[in-house]
C-alpha cells in the first residue's frame, strides 16, 4: 500500500475499534494488528496515539459532514423534511449497526472531554459545524414560513442536535434505536411545526 492508503487504512480500522470499544480501551497494537501493519510503522504516520485520535475525529468528520450534507442540503426536499429524512436514516443505520456504536463524536466526548483539552476543543468544533448546518437548514424553513421565527435558528439547532445526541446514547444502551424515533416524533410534532 501507498503511504496515504496505509495511513487512512489505519484510521479506518481504529475508528472502527473506538467506535465500539472507546477511545483509552484501543490499543495501537490492537488496531495496526487488525490493520496488518508493522506494529513500528504506526509512528511513521501519526506522533502519538493522541494525533492518532484527532486524526479520527478529522476523518470521521469529513465523512459524515458529507452525509450530513447530502441530507440538509437536498434541493428535492422542504427543509423541515431533510432534517426528517436525516433523523430517519440516523435511526436506520443504528437499527442496521445493531445500536452498538452511538455517534463516535458523542462517545469520544463522554469519555474524554473532561480530560483532555485538544479531544474537548476539536469535538467541539466538529458539534459546532453540525449545529450551524442544521441552523441553516432551520432558518430556511423559516424563511419559507415553514416554521416560527420566534426561536433563534442556532439555538434551535442546538436544541435538535442535543436531543439527537442524547437519543443515539439512549439507543446504544437499549439496543434499539426507539429513542431516535421517538425524539424525532416528538420534535416534528411539537416544536418543529
Amino acid at each position: 500500500m501507498e503511504k496515504r492508503d496505509t495511513r487512512e487504512h489505519i484510521l479506518r480500522i481504529g475508528m472502527d475499534l473506538i467506535s465500539r470499544q472507546g477511545y483509552t480501551a484501543t490499543g495501537i497494537g490492537a488496531v495496526l494488528n487488525r490493520a496488518d501493519v508493522p506494529k513500528g510503522s504506526f509512528y511513521h504516520y501519526f506522533p502519538s496515539k493522541e494525533a492518532f485520535g484527532l486524526a479520527i475525529i478529522d476523518h470521521f468528520a469529513s465523512r459524515y459532514q458529507e452525509k450530513l450534507l447530502a441530507f440538509l442540503q437536498d434541493g428535492r426536499l422542504a427543509p423541515l423534511e431533510r432534517i426528517r429524512a436525516y433523523l430517519d436514516a440516523v435511526a436506520i443505520r443504528l437499527d442496521d449497526g445493531g445500536c452498538d456504536r452511538g455517534c463516535l463524536a458523542g462517545n469520544l466526548g463522554q469519555e474524554l472531554a473532561a480530560c483532555n483539552p485538544a479531544f474537548r476543543s476539536r469535538l467541539q468544533q466538529l458539534f459546532d459545524h453540525w449545529q450551524d448546518h442544521l441552523a441553516n437548514c432551520l432558518a430556511a424553513a423559516q424563511s419559507r414560513g415553514e416554521l416560527s421565527s420566534e426561536i433563534d435558528s442556532q439555538v434551535l439547532a442546538g436544541v435538535v442536535l442535543n436531543g439527537l445526541e442524547g437519543a443515539i446514547l439512549r439507543a446504544k444502551v437499549q439496543r434499539t434505536a426507539r429513542p431516535v424515533r421517538e425524539f424525532t416524533d416528538v420534535l416534528f410534532s411539537q416544536l418543529l411545526r
